[in-house]
């Protein structure tokens, strides 16, 4: 089990995500969080080498100071129609994200990235999820929550949101913003490869 396999290391999530920190508790992780301060700018890469791309990036900036820890990083995005929707940068975006969420179907995508002894893994998720209709009430009411500020695509699945989701295909942590199944399946391949 994952706490078994990081029992005795000392381990960094390189980030502030309140969902990220409460699943890691919730695991029964022993780590401290040091969000890593990088800019994502949407640069032209598919939706999975952008997770990926931005979780490596993470774990790289904090690896820096921290040679000995094991870190973990991660990203996630929304993609709709070829469209990435990451964090609203405001209420106008928000609206505007669950517009073209309601009665549609999108995937999210989060990338993990583990750094441990001077190497770097990493791997992603991917899940569909079915929104039903939204009405423009139903929009406004969930804006004033606040709870689409801070979540890539404007909703979380773990909230409030969750009313809006008529079904998901594949891992629901992955919603949230970190799949445990894949974190579990690379620990104990990367902890492996490096005894």
């Amino acid at each position: 089990m994952i706490h078994n396999l990081l029992a005795n290391k000392n381990v960094i999530l390189a980030s502030n995500s309140p969902r990220r920190i409460e699943l890691l508790k919730m695991l029964g992780i022993d780590f401290v969080s040091i969000p890593a301060n990088i800019e994502e700018a949407h640069i032209d890469l598919s939706p999975k080498k952008f997770v990926v791309f931005y979780a490596q990036k993470k774990v790289e900036e904090i690896s820096g100071l921290h040679k000995n820890a094991l870190i973990i990083g991660a990203d996630t995005i929304v993609v709709i129609k070829n469209k990435i929707l990451g964090k609203p940068v405001n209420k106008n975006q928000a609206r505007d994200y669950l517009k073209l969420l309601s009665n549609n179907s999108h995937f999210v995508y989060t990338g993990i990235g583990l750094y441990y002894q001077g190497k770097i893994i990493t791997d992603f998720e991917k899940t569909r999820v079915i929104f039903q209709v939204l009405s423009d009430k139903d929009i406004e009411e969930y804006i004033k929550t606040n709870e689409p500020m801070d979540k890539a695509g404007a909703y979380g699945i773990q909230g409030f949101g969750s009313q809006f989701i008529k079904r998901i295909e594949g891992c629901y942590f992955n919603v949230m913003g970190f799949p445990i199944a894949l974190f579990y399946r690379m620990l104990k391949k990367y902890l492996i490869i490096n005894r």
